[in-house]
This record gives C-alpha cells, structure tokens and sequence, in this order.
C-alpha cells in the first residue's frame, strides 16, 4: 500500500474522531443542537431501588401497549351505528341487523388475522393501567410523596386517573353490544340527573335523544384522540417535573433530604425498565391470548328493549355501579323541578366529593399539619396513622361500594334475598369507613416501636437460627429528627461520596 494511501485513511480516520462515524454525526448534531450537556446530565440521573417505584412503571408500560394496540383495532373498526344485516365470520350472527361498529367489532375478533388478540390485549391493559394508576397514587398517598415541591405532580396523577377512568369507559362503549350500550344508557341518566343543566347536556353529548345516531362516532374520537393525546401531554409533564424535582426516596443510612441513593439511569436503569417494559407487553399478551374478557358476541347487540343477568362494567367502573344500587329510591320535587337523588347523589355528588378531595388533600394536610417544608424523603405509613386511617377509611367504603356492584350474583350464588343483599351492602357502605379508621390508627400506633426524636431505643428482633430455632435479640434502631425509622443495620450498598457524574453503573449518591 503507497504511503499516499495511508496518510488519506489517517486523515480521515482523524477527521471522524475516536468515535467513528457515529460519534462524528453526533457531534454534528451537536453543533447545531447543544443537546450533548443535557443528554449526559439525563443519563446521569439518579433512581433509588425500591419495588414500589415500578408501580408508576407498570402503569407507563400498559399505556405504551394500550397505544400500539389501539392503533391496530383503528385500522378496522367502523364507527357508525347505521344499521347493517350481518353477513359476516361468526354464522350465530347471520341475517342478524346490527350496527356498523358491532358488526366491525365482531369480524375484528374473528376474521382479521390477531384481531381477537389485539382486542383483548387493548382490554387487559386498559385495565392493568388504571389498576397500575391507583396502586400508585395509594403508594404516594401512604408514603407523603405529594407534599412540597411536589404537590401539582399529585394533581396530574389525579388528573390522569380521572381521564384514565373516562377513556376506559369510552373504548368499551364502541363496540356497541348489549353490556355497552346499557353502560351508555346509564351515563346518559347520570347526564340528565344533574340539576338544571342535565336534559341541555344530554342533548347537546347524545345529538339528541337516546341513542341517537350520533353517540358511537362522538365516543370514538374522544376515545382515539382527544383524550389519549391529553393524556401523552400529562404523562410526559408528569415525567418532566419527576426528573427536575428528583425522586423521593425512603429513610435509610446515607440517605438525606439533599441527595438521592440509587442507580444512574444509564446503563442500570435504563437495561432494568427496558426489561420491565417487555415483562409488561409479554404478561398483556399472555393475557390477550389465554383468558377471554368482553365476548361481545356471546351478549349480542344492543337493543333498549333487553337486560343481561350478571354482567357488570369494567373493575373501575364498579364503585359507581355499587353505589347506583344501594342508594335508596329519593327524589327531590319542587320549584317546578324534579331532582333523581337516587342518581344524583350516588353518581354526581359523590364521585365529585371523592375527586375534589384527593385534589385538596395537599393542601388541608399542609393547613392542618403546619408543614410547609420542602419533602424528599418518605414517611412510614405507621409514622402518620392519620393520614393512613384515613386512607383505608376510603378504600374500604370504595371496596364496598365495588362489592355492591355484583349484589345480584351475590344473592344468586348464596341464594339469598336480593332484597337481604342490598341492605347489608347499604350498612356496610355505610360503616366500612367507621370501622377501618380506628383499627388502621390503633395498628400503625402499635407499629411505631419508637416514640420521640433523635434517642436510640432497643427493639427485639426475631431471628432463625441454623438449626430452625426461632430467638428475640435486641436490636439499636433511631428516629430521626423527622420520625423516620431507621434501622443500624440498613445501609444501601456502594454508596460513594455525593457527585454529580457518576462514573460506572453501581449504586450511587447524588446531591439534590
């Protein structure tokens, strides 16, 4: 090879710089987009290791695949209520007249390649989401992640759940069967209950009367853009002011309010929620695949005249379901008006009342506590049996009113009073608040081992032995100026000084 070839393949070589090729067009990039800082300080951003965090992961991932399957079932679904003879896969069907958006949902399930899959993944994960959404906003509830500076990322948390619940009941209102189209029924009488304004804004969702024609193609363009793009623009905010604020951690050796403990994004991090999201896609898809939910065509197309037994809505949909049930038969009659308690209070007011207040909770906290200080790392539950009584008094009565939505299986399977049923769902709506509040208070009080700030106490600690004897030891533990316990032996591992850039993949400290 003649010496002038070599210095050509040098010089290029050292145009390209150390990184080749890629890393020249990325520093091309850079020139223009001065992202390169930014970049390595995301990368560089810390996550403490906690089981509990992945349950906002869980909730990210199943909205990932709720996209990706939505778009598949957009491809073929037809959103018309013109009504069509049925000539298609499912034969039981045959010479049947339904609507265009039934009979589009049932040959997705049967005559389009992985339809039924798409379908039913698009389902479950509608489902894991909100169920992912509401075991978080419970963690971060329970554990004080919403208090100062981070009290508007609860009222996005809140917010997203509350869109969450209503896409849910949009999308599995499109394929207009018999189970749909009496949810629709029931939300056009909620609609219409709502003082003054009710019968202006029925006609003004519906088009109309009920059903109308208009409904099933309004449902669908709130269900595929609208809301899911008020949701994109939430979540990613949402992830925005985690990053800028950092994240919470709980109390442990080495961990303060001004530095945070845990792996770098990259490369721990980001190879662990890589592998997360694929766990998440893999178990949707086994149960897209293994276990059946909304066969439409077992309950048939919607028809006003018709009722099934033993159908109830989507899991979330259930606390206004069993509420709708066990509220007695009031109504209100005066000034030339006709108010329905029966669906007002039930399916308005209370709703209402629950959301505004997990809107407010910062707030009365903040008001009642006195604390207005800035919060990283996380209370015990035990540490506020208050706030913790208070939130399983809640739970509880929502748990209640879900139960009360299957009042009639119930009464069935037990062969029971229908009647018998719904009283007893009514009492214990009723006093599952008043029960679950002094017990939650009397146990976290028993859990806290330790009473007053900054002494060492002497906790016994059971232990097995080699030879499987069960023995009490005596254990240190301190409290902390802010109530946290913290146990001797809990020191994370690798903790390096406080940086700012770490410099390989291990656990780390960063300052705030």
């Amino acid at each position: 090879m003649s010496t002038e070839v070599v210095n050509t393949a040098r010089a290029k070589k050292q145009a390209m710089g150390p990184y080749g090729t890629v890393g020249k067009v990325l520093g091309e990039l850079d020139d223009r987009l001065g992202v390169a800082k930014g970049g390595r300080s995301f990368l560089d951003k810390i996550f403490p290791d906690h089981w509990s965090f992945m349950l906002g992961e869980i909730a990210l991932y199943s909205f990932v695949v709720l996209l990706a399957t939505g778009i598949f079932l957009t491809l073929y679904y037809i959103p018309s209520q013109a009504i069509v003879t049925y000539h298609g896969a499912y034969l039981p069907l045959d010479g049947q007249r339904v609507t265009e958006a039934f009979a589009s949902s049932v040959d997705l399930s049967f005559a389009v390649r992985a339809g039924l899959l798409m379908r039913q993944m698009h389902h479950w994960a509608c489902d894991i989401f909100v169920g992912a959404i509401v075991v978080h906003m419970a963690r971060v509830f329970f554990t004080g992640a919403f208090r100062k500076p981070r009290e508007l990322n609860w009222t996005i948390g809140t917010t997203l759940l509350i869109l969450a619940i209503v896409n849910g009941f949009l999308g599995y209102s499109l394929p207009d069967d018999l189970v749909s189209g009496t949810g629709i029924r029931i939300a056009y009488s909620i609609i219409l209950s709502i003082p003054l304004v009710g019968t202006y804004l029925g006609f003004l969702v519906f088009g109309g009367n009920f059903p109308g024609t208009a409904i099933i193609p309004r449902f669908f363009m709130l269900h595929v853009l609208l809301v899911p793009a008020i949701i994109v623009g939430l979540v990613t905010f949402h992830l925005i002011l985690l990053v800028r604020q950092k994240h919470t951690q709980f109390p442990g050796e080495g961990r303060t309010e001004k530095n945070v403990v845990g792996s770098p994004m990259y490369p721990v991090f980001m190879a662990k929620t890589t592998g997360f999201l694929l766990i998440v896609a893999g178990v949707t898809a086994l149960l897209g695949a293994f276990a059946q939910i909304n066969p439409i065509w077992q309950f048939g197309p919607y028809d006003a005249a018709r009722i099934s037994y033993a159908v109830q809505p989507d899991w979330y949909m259930g606390f206004l379901d069993g509420a709708l049930r066990v509220f007695p038969a009031w109504s209100f009659h005066g000034f030339g008006y006709t108010i329905p308690l029966e669906v007002t209070i039930p399916a308005v007011l209370f709703p209402g009342l629950v959301f505004n207040l997990a809107f407010a909770w910062p707030a009365l906290e903040r008001k009642f506590t006195k604390d207005h200080a800035m919060h990283h790392l996380l209370d015990r539950p035990s540490n506020r049996p208050k706030r913790t009584a208070a939130g399983v008094a809640l739970l509880a009565n929502l748990l209640m009113l879900f139960i009360a939505s299957s009042t009639d299986v119930i009464a069935n399977f037990f062969h029971l009073s229908l009647n018998s049923v719904l009283w007893a769902m009514r009492i214990l709506v009723v006093l599952s608040p008043f029960i679950a509040y002094p017990i939650t208070y009397k146990i976290a009080k028993e859990i806290q081992l330790l009473k007053g700030g900054g002494k060492r106490k002497t906790a016994n600690v059971v232990s097995r032995t080699a030879e499987g004897e069960y023995v009490a030891t005596p254990s240190p533990v301190y409290v902390d100026d802010l109530h946290h316990e913290l146990a001797a032996t809990e020191v994370p591992t690798f903790i390096e000084p406080s940086v700012d850039v770490p410099t390989d993949g291990g656990v780390r400290t960063v300052t705030r």
